[in-house]
């Protein structure tokens, strides 16, 4: 069984970050959508509420897992069993960083494999911080998020 770990903040999860994991999902036996904890208030959704947020996103996929960790995605890997771990390309400024990690990455776990998907070109553009500061200005995001992150959103902002 090949299992596959898709690592991010999703923060929140977008369009394209679905995108990402349900193709993957088509081509590995299991995925687990590692939700980055980082530091306590430096998120603008917790990491309960992200997974939540990606639960109610995929939870009709029977072979998508969502789990949070902490530390190296190297390690958080390993440790979840994965052989593979994915990663979406945007274009050539998340190709160098992605390039670099997988050299990092390679050095200190040389048995995992780096698995990087094209993004769809409808969602190239999106970028979480980019919908974060277009519903702050009251934009609408609907197009680039799934509808309820859409109201998660909004009552966030509200709140603050």
């Amino acid at each position: 069984m090949t299992v596959a770990l898709y690592p991010g903040r999703f923060d929140p999860a977008t369009l394209g970050h679905l995108d990402i994991v349900f193709r993957a999902a088509k081509i590995f036996d299991q995925v687990i959508i590692a939700v980055y904890e980082g530091e306590p208030g430096s998120q603008f959704f917790d990491t309960e509420s992200r997974m939540e947020l990606l639960e109610r996103s995929v939870g009709s996929v029977k072979n998508i897992e969502i789990q949070s960790f902490g530390g190296l995605v190297v390690d958080y890997a390993r440790n979840s069993g994965a052989q593979v771990i994915v990663r979406g390309l945007r274009g050539a400024g998340d190709f160098a960083y992605e390039y670099e990690m997988a050299f990092m990455n390679q050095s200190l776990a040389p048995d995992l494999e780096l698995v990087c998907f094209m993004t769809s070109l409808k969602y190239q553009f999106i970028r979480a911080s980019l919908i974060k500061e277009v519903a702050g200005l009251g934009g609408d995001i609907s197009n680039l998020v799934s509808p309820h992150v859409v109201d998660a959103i909004k009552k966030k902002l509200d709140e603050s």
